[in-house]
């Protein structure tokens, strides 16, 4: 596929997944044997119909209604795209995707996250997502031990600004 299209594409399901919030229009975008992998906390599913069953019970109908996504960069190869992006929402309901038996804290995150998505007959082969899991984990105030090198939201904003310092001493 050509690089523009494979961002066309990405595009199109990522507005499914937050956007219209239609799970059969996200599996459309996707081969019969794809997977989606979070792998901090190892969630997702393999071939459709687990896809289905995790799009529509545990990740779209489970996406506060302030989710954002504001994106810092995009590397499009010949059947891949990395995505770097802000993923921003208040914790306002249960999250079994990112929070697996957390309830909602109604606190504010702010975490970096990259997407590694692998293309295949034109629609999407696979997605491995990563995010700090400690910084969500420290913004939601569930990891509250200041002598870890763990910061919260700062995270995002030295992704936004190289030159952002944190300059408080505490963790």
């Amino acid at each position: 596929m050509p690089k523009a299209d494979l961002s066309r594409l990405w595009e199109e399901h990522t507005n499914h997944e937050f956007v219209t919030r239609d799970t059969e229009a996200t599996l459309a975008t996707m081969v019969d044997d794809a997977y989606v992998n979070h792998i901090p906390v190892m969630t997702g599913g393999f071939g459709k119909a687990a896809l289905r069953e995790f799009y529509s019970r545990r990740f779209i109908s489970c996406m506060p209604p302030d989710t954002k996504l504001t994106p810092v960069s995009r590397t499009v190869g010949e059947n891949q795209l990395v995505d770097e992006m802000i993923f921003s929402f208040t914790h306002s309901m249960e999250m079994p995707w990112m929070l697996p038996g957390i309830p909602p804290t109604h606190r504010h995150v702010e975490v970096p996250l990259v997407a590694i998505v692998q293309f295949r007959e034109g629609k999407l082969a696979h997605e491995h997502i990563y995010w700090d899991q400690a910084s969500v984990l420290k913004q939601l105030g569930l990891l509250t031990d200041a002598g870890l090198p763990v910061f919260g939201a700062e995270t995002a904003q030295k992704v936004l600004d190289p030159r952002f310092e944190h300059n408080s001493g505490r963790r």
